[in-house]
């Protein structure tokens, strides 16, 4: 009879799955390869796939049952966008700290939790830990490193700094936080939400690191279920969860990260302004309260290229 590993549980993995049978094996081979002086588990989510996801999880839940923890619906979840993905993941979340990663991504470096896990240990002030990643483009086949080269060593940063970046720190595939620093009362009140809520609420408790190290792949292909939405889908969904943000915190941060929404997306194109155009005057409204004229106007050229 196998002894029951007792040690506290330190880390939860929460890998959500659809439809990924492609790429699936390669994301659970990450988890189950960790290499780590204390106990963790994966919550894998098979949100109804269509597809062999569901018997590939549980190949892998036979196989190591202290680890892979699956939980398989029957009515897709993600549709019904009520949020109730996000309350079944935070029901079977345990651990010390969470990590995340999707069934399309994976790791590839058998430390990297035992990395994150002895860094937020020995920094109590720090709310999250990230690292750099691969990027892999599923049509051309070509892997790529991140837009974060320019990093020499690994890069602190906060709130403030998260919200006047204009780019992404890293892929939610790389992030690992301490659980009690995420307010789940406070983060339900978010009208929707999405990772940047996420990392929103977390830096409001403590800073965040990125690790110059590349330890996972972000993979892009068309069977995403964001990447094959229609761009002007992308922007309305993206600046919903931005104006969220704002309505819950009311803060010039927060009106920051909207303002900075608008100088990633560029010109947002007709078919946005033709569907969306009460949102994006509610946006403009909100960055021109909040920062003034001058800026307002600079969103303003940015979104509908004048130049």
């Amino acid at each position: 009879m196998v002894e029951k590993d007792s040690r506290e549980l330190m880390v939860t993995i929460r890998c959500l799955v659809y439809n990924h049978e492609p790429y699936l094996r390669q994301c659970l081979d990450g988890f189950v390869m960790q290499q780590t002086n204390f106990r963790f588990e994966a919550i894998v989510h098979d949100d109804a796939s269509t597809d062999g996801s569901a018997a590939i999880i549980r190949e892998y839940a036979a196989k190591y049952p202290d680890i892979i923890k699956p939980i398989y619906e029957t009515e897709n979840q993600y549709s019904k966008r009520d949020g109730s993905i996000r309350r079944i993941m935070n029901e079977h979340t345990h651990g010390k700290y969470v990590a995340m990663c999707e069934g399309d991504d994976y790791w590839t470096d058998s430390l990297k939790l035992q990395k994150q896990v002895d860094f937020l240990e020995s920094h109590p002030d720090f709310s999250m830990c990230t690292h750099r990643v691969y990027v892999y483009r599923q049509n051309s086949q070509r892997m790529e490193e991140d837009n974060n080269r320019q990093y020499s060593e690994d890069f602190v940063y906060d709130l403030d700094h998260f919200v006047a970046r204009e780019g992404w720190i890293t892929q939610t595939l790389s992030l690992l936080y301490r659980r009690s620093a995420l307010d789940l009362t406070e983060y339900y009140k978010y009208k929707k939400s999405k990772d940047v809520t996420l990392i929103y609420t977390l830096l409001k408790s403590g800073k965040g690191v990125m690790l110059n190290e590349l330890m996972g792949v972000y993979r892009i292909h068309d069977g995403g279920v964001w990447q094959g939405a229609k761009k002007s889908i992308q922007i309305k969904s993206d600046l919903d969860v931005m104006l969220a943000i704002y309505e819950h915190n009311r803060t010039r941060q927060s009106a920051i990260l909207l303002r900075r929404s608008l100088y990633l997306f560029g010109f947002l194109g007709w078919p946005f302004f033709r569907k969306y155009f009460k949102t994006y005057l509610k946006t403009i409204w909100i960055i021109f309260s909040e920062l003034g004229i001058i800026v307002t106007l600079k969103a303003i050229v940015r979104s509908l290229k004048f130049f």
